[in-house]
């Protein structure tokens, strides 16, 4: 029983450091201007990435993703990536300035939106709905965009294993993205009664999900979480994708897309299976597009254990 407090005590200590040396890197970051913090965060991490033990990860879950591509290549896309992580945790600092999106405005600023119509459709004609996305560009800009056009939009999001992190992050997302729901067990109950009451909520489906669904991603096999299509099939609910895309010059693009059709089986019930390869494949889209944009140290096909040190 020492023992073991001992071990309970060291591992609290040692989340406790490396959150105090989180947030101290943050700090410094706010002494600067918001475009030289993202361009330092950026030139760091790049620097910092390929030491650590989820760079092999990154450059195998590459390789099998792109299998044609050179290892040149995939390796300044790995390189790009941590660059992005890089600048991700940079925008957290300034979040509050980077969305600066007024549809008023006769100048552009940092943030453009593509799809006003259907967020001022979502607000004026309340219903349930559903928005997903994935971890591409700054994902969390787009609860803030939502936010600001006044929607009702519950989100789901993971919190960082570190307990300290997680507290810092929870506190800094609900003051700017409306309500939250960690993900964990009941979360599902939580986001039903949102739907139930005919508000909207938004999930990201590109998580691992262990017992999940087994589709293809990059045509190679995954498990998917079946939430988005078991909640559809409750509650006849509307779908929509969006996402955010980095733009040169610290600016970025939100995007959210015209509702998709759920795939539905030879009786009208929705089909789980194939909602859940939809979605995938939508997501494999946007990767394609802009894959330096994507976190690929993420053991989304989780084979980490697999990789040699």
């Amino acid at each position: 029983m020492f023992i073991t407090r001992i071990v309970l005590a060291a591992r609290k200590f040692r989340q406790w450091f490396l959150a105090q040396i989180t947030f101290g890197f943050l700090n410094l970051l706010k002494l600067l201007p918001a475009d030289p913090a993202i361009r330092f965060a950026d030139w760091l991490v790049r620097k910092i990435g390929p030491i650590t033990g989820r760079h092999k990860l990154m450059l195998v879950n590459l390789a099998n993703a792109f299998p044609e591509k050179t290892e040149e290549e995939r390796l300044d896309i790995a390189l790009a990536s941590w660059g992005h992580m890089g600048r991700l945790a940079a925008e957290y600092v300034f979040l509050d300035r980077l969305f600066d999106f007024d549809p008023e405005a006769k100048t552009a600023g940092r943030i453009e939106v593509s799809g006003i119509p259907i967020f001022l459709d979502l607000r004026d004609n309340p219903r349930p709905f559903i928005v997903f996305t994935a971890h591409t560009g700054n994902f969390e800009l787009l609860p803030v965009a939502g936010s600001a056009f006044g929607l009702n939009v519950t989100v789901m999001f993971r919190p960082p294993n570190n307990p300290y992190i997680a507290e810092k992050v929870f506190n800094f997302r609900s003051a700017r993205m409306g309500k939250l729901v960690p993900s964990h067990a009941g979360s599902s109950f939580a986001l039903a009664r949102q739907l139930e009451a005919g508000k909207g909520i938004g999930v990201l489906v590109d998580q691992k999900f262990q017992k999940g669904l087994m589709t293809n991603f990059f045509g190679n096999p995954v498990q998917t979480n079946p939430l988005l299509a078991k909640l559809v099939r409750q509650f006849d609910c509307e779908v929509y994708p969006a996402r955010c895309i980095r733009l040169p010059n610290n600016r970025y693009r939100l995007e959210i897309e015209p509702r998709i059709d759920i795939p539905r089986t030879s009786t009208g019930a929705i089909d789980v299976q194939a909602t859940g390869q939809l979605l995938n494949d939508k997501v494999e889209s946007w990767v394609r597009q802009h894959p330096e944009q994507w976190l690929w140290y993420h053991d989304r096909w989780n084979i980490k254990h697999s990789i040699k040190r």
